[in-house]
């Protein structure tokens, strides 16, 4: 694709090389940089804002379900993720562990918590005592270390930052309900604040977290027809609470174990909007999520009164509530409509001496890169719903996109097909473990979450008849 000028030609293109074109848009909008050690990044300011928007506006939704924010210990001793099996058997591979400190060995070595299940199972375990003490409800935002081999910022670091949050309830079906009710704040959040659209649904038994009873993800589809799993819900019964002793009395005086549930997503949020929205040039920022929402670009800014004139408006936009940026640099108009079309920001606001003589103020949008006029006297509640219209047109063509995408298939090469097409397949599946297996042997592709509004009649794999009818999709 040609490159309209040099500052975009700096990224490859989207079509022909996606996964070139993700790290250059990464790093050269300066969202991360590597760190030094193999696997890790740095977020830097304009990747970090967008996590603070993600978590202020994630806060709101959890402090509205009842959740507070709490802080757990970074080190987790071993034997505590020993006390549930399944859970240190399928974390084993990704443990970081600490065996010295102050200069000698440690009498128990300590896990980097990949997460924090059996810490927090721990502390839970100490502080509930009665029926009282239930529903119990803590979040926390945190880092994790998983050993990755294979990484890529933001999708799959070694450490990486995450929101978990831990529940108790007295009832099986509570904490099952809460396990539901999470995932459904995930996905209204993927609409409303990243304009993403999602598939929710339980996951297989193969995919389910370790330790779990259930597991239900959020899948988003990528620019390149891929999943990424972009959050996930826990029931864990009463697997954590038996390992963990958390306990309390209930009103019939008798002493019951509680049902837990867990629930988490990370900074790879920030990876599935920019393979969700980008496109040849650069990133396209979610209005709700971005660092910046409008930036004004001075036009002819040594005529008298434009630069006066975009610093007031600045400040009305500003007092609206809008994340606004004056670029007030010696660069060139055209350099810096380049550099913001390549951070994503979703208006540029042009003002120059024929656009105050009007009254009015050259808006562009990002995600459609028309222009229209707005008038300076209206300018915050004319932004303000601009900004609204775009998040809901991004969702939509997202939405349109995916649902475009979405391909049915009845046989292993039909599957194959789609995968190869970049879709995702909906095919039937028997629940059979071996037939999960044989459709990633053969087409590289994993089933990503079960689809309870359909319902096929034969596994594609047998052709036993079908229990389940499942996404598959190669992932991320």
């Amino acid at each position: 694709m040609a490159k309209e000028n040099s500052f975009v030609a700096q990224i490859a293109d989207i079509e022909t090389d996606f996964a070139q074109w993700y790290t250059d848009v990464v790093l050269k909008t300066k969202l991360v940089d590597y760190g030094p050690v193999k696997g890790t990044m740095v977020i830097r300011p304009y990747g970090y804002a967008v996590w603070e928007n993600i978590q202020k506006e994630f806060n709101v939704r959890f402090h509205e379900c009842g959740y507070e924010n709490a802080y757990f210990p970074l080190l987790i001793p071993m034997s505590f993720m020993t006390k549930e099996a399944e859970h240190v058997e399928g974390f084993a591979p990704e443990v970081a562990v600490v065996t010295h400190a102050g200069g000698e060995k440690l009498a128990e070595p300590l896990c980097i918590r990949p997460t924090s299940e059996t810490i927090i199972g721990t502390m839970f375990g100490k502080w509930i005592e009665s029926w009282r003490d239930l529903p119990l409800r803590e979040n926390q935002w945190a880092n994790v270390m998983r050993w990755e081999k294979t990484t890529r910022p933001f999708l799959r670091t070694s450490e990486f930052l995450w929101q978990e949050g831990h529940s108790v309830f007295g009832a099986a079906e509570e904490a099952e309900a809460e396990t539901q009710k999470m995932l459904g704040v995930y996905e209204e959040f993927a609409k409303t604040c990243l304009s993403m659209p999602v598939l929710t649904g339980i996951k297989t038994e193969k995919e389910k977290f370790a330790g779990a009873v259930a597991t239900y993800g959020m899948e988003a589809m990528m620019h390149d027809g891929k999943s990424l799993q972009s959050g996930t819900s826990h029931y864990l019964g009463q697997n954590f609470s038996q390992a963990f002793d958390i306990k309390f009395t209930d009103k019939d005086g008798s002493q019951k174990y509680g049902y837990t549930m867990s629930f988490g997503v990370s900074t790879r949020l920030i990876g599935a909007l920019i393979m969700t929205h980008g496109d040849e040039r650069g990133l396209v920022m979610p209005p709700v999520v971005a660092p910046v929402q409008a930036v004004i670009v001075p036009i002819a800014a040594k005529k008298e009164g434009v630069l006066e004139a975009c610093r007031a408006l600045k400040e009305t936009l500003c007092t609206a509530g809008v994340r606004v940026v004056l670029d007030d640099s010696d660069n060139s108009p055209g350099w810096k409509f380049n550099e913001w079309e390549m951070k994503g920001v979703p208006v540029r606001i042009e003002l120059g001496p024929r656009d105050l003589e009007a009254g009015k103020m050259t808006v562009a949008r990002r995600d459609t890169l028309e222009k229209c006029e707005l008038t300076l006297a209206g300018a915050a509640e004319g932004v303000k719903s601009l900004l609204h219209e775009i998040a809901v047109h991004m969702y939509d063509k997202a939405k349109a996109r995916m649902e475009s995408r979405i391909v049915n298939a009845e046989s292993l090469e039909g599957l194959l097909d789609g995968v190869n097409g970049g879709n995702f397949v909906r095919a039937g599946w028997c629940g059979c473990r071996a037939c999960e297996d044989k459709v990633k042997e053969f087409a590289q592709a994993t089933s990503r979450v079960l689809d309870k509004n359909h319902t096929a009649k034969t596994c594609l794999v047998c052709g036993k008849k079908a229990v389940s009818t499942v996404f598959f999709a190669r992932a991320y």
